[in-house]
């Protein structure tokens, strides 16, 4: 697996008079590791909103590997190779963890007429099960998705994006709901995987010591624009974040 290199050139956004994003530019290197933090409303989400088609720039573009995805719909960026996390719960509730990877890859391929025969076709079960070995799920296999904990929920909406094979990948705040444990696992895991994948990996987190710990490099987004990038060192370290967002702790932390 390759990453892609992902290019964001000038993009706004707005929804009537409010300005979600304003002219955020972003490159992130094939196989990169990044972070995108801020204070909630800086427009982390709606940066993803916009690279996975959900809603239309109101300016800008988005290039993957040089070429421009702007305007194209959800599933024909998803097949150019960009993935974001699935919600489980709205897709195959009633299906096991094996069902629903092997339903993905299938819906993914257009080949949705096997979900009613011959399910799940041996080729992608075998891809689910590949899927369920990287990620760790292979013990949860027979199990069916609404019953899984909280933070396996959120593993399998990882493993639901891995199994479309993305060269880039998005995750909105992974670790959400989770406890202190299950968080440090989860990451741990999410890191292995990039580890193993080497696929472009962007990130939004509120826990400033998960960031820190695994991002290669960190974007810091206030009202919609770009308030600074980095190494986790740099923006430690950055006097405009400190004040806006990580506050003296994280600082006094950095300084050797």
């Amino acid at each position: 697996m390759r990453g892609g290199a992902l290019s964001l050139q000038g993009l706004r956004r707005t929804f009537g008079g409010i300005v979600a994003t304003n002219d955020v530019s972003l490159d992130f290197a094939a196989g990169s590791l990044s972070a995108i933090i801020g204070p909630n409303g800086a427009g982390k989400t709606t940066l993803f909103h916009l690279i996975t088609g959900m809603i239309p720039p109101s300016a800008g573009r988005v290039f993957l590997d040089g070429q421009d995805i702007t305007g194209l719909d959800r599933q024909a960026i998803v097949r150019r190779g960009i993935g974001r996390a699935f919600q489980v719960a709205s897709l195959f509730p009633s299906f096991t963890v094996a069902e629903s990877l092997a339903a993905a890859i299938l819906t993914h391929e257009g080949r949705t007429a096997n979900l009613f025969r011959a399910f799940p076709p041996r080729d992608a079960a075998a891809r689910a099960e590949e899927v369920m070995e990287l990620c760790g799920l292979r013990p949860l296999a027979d199990t069916v998705s609404r019953q899984l904990s909280h933070g396996d929920q959120k593993l399998l909406d990882i493993a639901l994006a891995l199994a479309l094979d993305p060269k880039v990948l998005l995750l909105d705040e992974p670790t959400a709901g989770m406890g202190p444990e299950e968080r440090w696992r989860m990451i741990d895991r999410i890191h292995r995987l990039w580890q193993a994948r080497r696929m472009t990996l962007i990130f939004i987190e509120h826990d400033m010591d998960i960031v820190f710990r695994i991002a290669e490099t960190v974007r810091v987004l206030r009202y919609g624009t770009v308030l600074a990038q980095g190494t986790p060192e740099e923006i430690r370290r950055d006097p405009a974040v400190i004040e806006a967002y990580l506050g003296s702790e994280h600082a006094l932390e950095a300084v050797p």
